[in-house]
């Protein structure tokens, strides 16, 4: 076992968050009062014995209704290298940036609570930021030599929102979620002030932040093991982040550098792309929801203008982030135009679906997905000519966002 001594002292009126140390490991919780002794004191023991850097526990209390804090202040007292901190609200990305932004330690780490992640992964993840070869690194559970064990639910979500990830924001990390990251404390420095989310979308809207700067991430393959009791909610958490990625996607980030115009079509045909997944998506879900209530050909004319709406608004300000000459005058009636031709295309896939097999929903859905991406391959032709095509007049190159 390591020299205790080289811990925070166990005087109680020594702040060990102000004590010199390596590493500090934030851990958010709520409500976990019944496991939450088990397993910090779990996490302690193995640092204790098995990781050779100082390092801090902190348990942040995201305002549990339960015993939590009062747990916690115990463990504090009672272990050193534990350190216990209460908020006043719930938000796992609220919890982080409060203790991260508040430490004391060269580099800054938080893990979930239920230890999912195997506690070996952990020297890997923190050695390339005290080295200073990375600024950002992540354990991946989709990382080539990842051991995982899930359902087949979680595990479609996770491989679902990561690819969304690559599509829209370009994101080159393979695991956005995954609650074992860490940064260097200069890089939390550069990272807070800029990420707006507080909740779960805080993980992904840090890496994309990190790669717009260029900060150097690292990934560790990691062993992990699906918490059956998760108190995530997979639906709301799922909205949250959509409209996390949409408000991303449109944002204008800061910084412009020039680039030739052939780079600007491919840009827009990645942003154009990413905008039609996350709409393609809600479409979907909007068509299954109407269709029992109005019937599958009223409900694709619904889903569809809710669809239309969202990308209208969307690529209304995608042309503020082009070189300024986009006609944005002619948006709204491109957008009607193309919102016929979108709906010709999914009605007919629908009435060939319908002679085919007669309310098969699987069936309609295969035929509307294809014939709108069909009428997307129209739509970016007609956005590209009509919207956002370069002015010609002036000769001046387009401006493209920095990242």
């Amino acid at each position: 076992m390591r020299d205790m001594t080289a811990l925070a002292p166990y005087e109680a009126d020594v702040d060990p968050r102000q004590v010199s140390m390596d590493v500090e490991i934030v851990v958010p919780v709520y409500n976990e009062a019944a496991q939450l002794a088990e397993r910090i004191t779990a996490l302690r023991t193995f640092l204790d014995e098995s990781f050779p850097f100082r390092a801090l526990v902190t348990v942040v209390d995201n305002a549990s209704t339960d015993d939590t804090s009062r747990v916690a202040g115990e463990l504090a007292a009672r272990l050193r290298g534990v350190a216990a901190m209460r908020l006043p609200r719930k938000g796992r990305g609220y919890a982080l940036r409060e203790a991260w932004s508040t430490s004391a330690a060269p580099v800054v780490a938080y893990m979930d609570v239920d230890l999912s992640t195997s506690l070996p992964a952990l020297l890997p993840l923190v050695a390339p930021l005290l080295s200073g070869h990375r600024d950002v690194a992540i354990g991946s559970r989709l990382a080539r030599g990842a051991h995982v064990v899930r359902g087949p639910k979680r595990e479609l979500i996770s491989r679902a929102y990561n690819l969304l990830l690559k599509f829209t924001l370009r994101g080159r990390f393979s695991d956005a979620q995954c609650g074992f990251k860490a940064l260097r404390r200069d890089a939390a420095e550069k990272l807070l002030p800029l990420v707006e989310d507080n909740e779960w979308f805080f993980d992904t809207e840090l890496l994309v932040t990190a790669e717009r700067l260029g900060l150097r991430i690292g990934e560790v393959p990691v062993d992990w093991v699906d918490d059956p009791d998760s108190r995530v909610k997979i639906v709301s958490t799922a909205a949250d982040d959509l409209r996390g990625v949409w408000r991303m996607l449109v944002r204008r980030p800061k910084g412009l550098r020039r680039v030739r115009s052939n780079e600007v079509a491919a840009d827009q045909l990645l942003r154009f792309a990413g905008v039609g997944v996350i709409s393609t998506l809600g479409y979907l879900f909007l068509f299954v929801a109407w269709r029992p209530i109005i019937g599958p050909i009223s409900a694709n004319a619904v889903a569809m203008a809710i669809a239309t709406l969202f990308n209208t608004a969307v690529h209304r300000e995608l042309s503020r982030t082009t070189d300024g000459q986009a006609r944005r005058g002619r948006l709204y009636a491109v957008a009607a135009g193309l919102y016929i031709v979108s709906l010709a295309f999914t009605t007919l896939g629908l009435l060939v679906a319908q002679l085919v097999a007669p309310g098969a929903l699987l069936l309609e859905l295969v035929a509307i997905t294809l014939a709108n991406l069909a009428a997307a391959v129209f739509r970016f032709a007609m956005l590209r000519a009509w919207i956002f095509r370069p002015c010609a007049r002036t000769g001046a190159e387009p401006m493209e966002m920095s990242r």
